[in-house]
């Protein structure tokens, strides 16, 4: 995750909280379900204590369980559904995605930087006749950033010595055969991003699944969060693609950039 904005006194700081809080991060797409020695394990507790937060939780609803195992409850939904119905930035950003849906017929969608991931904040409302629609791109959706466009796109964002730091002794996942894992070659396609602030990722994150990225930045010149557009593979290579979908973004993007 990354550094918390706001510093915090050592007597403040609840770590009971903070340790359940772990556990309950611990759930994600790869591990759904976790027994309590798994749940300690990622969230670097002891596996007694991992019990309990385990039971706590399950107790409270946000989890479920079957005596062994735990899995996440529809009921943690209401966090990601008050952030959507009250977050300023997605709110924002719906209208122009749903705009330019409309006019192309491609999946839009918006998302911001968390740690090693990127999470989908907005999205265009499905539209028929949609082109593409991958798998997985819902709201509140973590997607690896290094084999993202829009991950791409805030990576090269970053400051250089921020971007060293997040790099360093980071693996980098391959999930397909076309995913960029070596760091000096990624050091590299981040560069390229960084100098044309447009990003493309074809083929990393999910098999036929192209995306092409630029940032959304403030007045002040801060990459808030990324925008991409999904297509398919022969559209993306198509030169009419690219010449007629960039300028498309990249105008919406200036557009919002006084609201941002």
């Amino acid at each position: 995750m990354n550094a918390p904005d706001h510093a915090i006194a050592k007597a403040d700081f609840i770590e009971g909280m903070a340790k359940g809080m772990a556990v309950l991060e611990s759930f994600d797409t790869q591990r759904q379900r976790l027994n309590a020695t798994q749940a300690a394990e990622r969230a670097g507790l002891t596996r007694a204590a991992a019990r309990r937060h385990l039971l706590t939780l399950a107790h409270l609803g946000y989890l479920d369980t079957d005596g062994s195992h735990y899995w996440l409850s529809a009921k943690v939904l209401r966090f990601s559904g008050s952030y959507l119905a009250s977050a300023r930035l997605p709110r924002l950003l719906q209208p122009t995605l749903n705009r330019l849906a409309a006019l192309t017929r491609d999946s839009f969608s918006a998302a911001v930087l968390d740690g090693d991931e990127v999470v989908i904040i907005a999205r265009n409302v499905s539209i028929g006749g949609q082109r593409l629609m991958a798998y997985g791109l819902h709201l509140g959706a973590r997607l690896p950033a290094h084999a993202t466009s829009t991950g791409r796109i805030l990576l090269a964002a970053m400051p250089r010595g921020e971007f060293t730091t997040w790099l360093k002794g980071r693996e980098l996942p391959r999930l397909t055969p076309h995913t960029a894992v070596d760091h000096k070659a990624f050091k590299v396609l981040i560069a390229e991003v960084r100098n044309q602030d447009v990003a493309i990722a074809r083929e990393e994150h999910e098999l036929g699944v192209f995306a092409l990225a630029v940032p959304l930045r403030n007045l002040q010149g801060k990459a808030v969060a990324a925008l991409n557009v999904v297509s398919s593979a022969e559209r993306m290579d198509s030169p009419e693609f690219q010449r007629d979908m960039l300028p498309l973004l990249q105008d919406a993007a200036r557009e919002l950039r006084p609201l941002l």
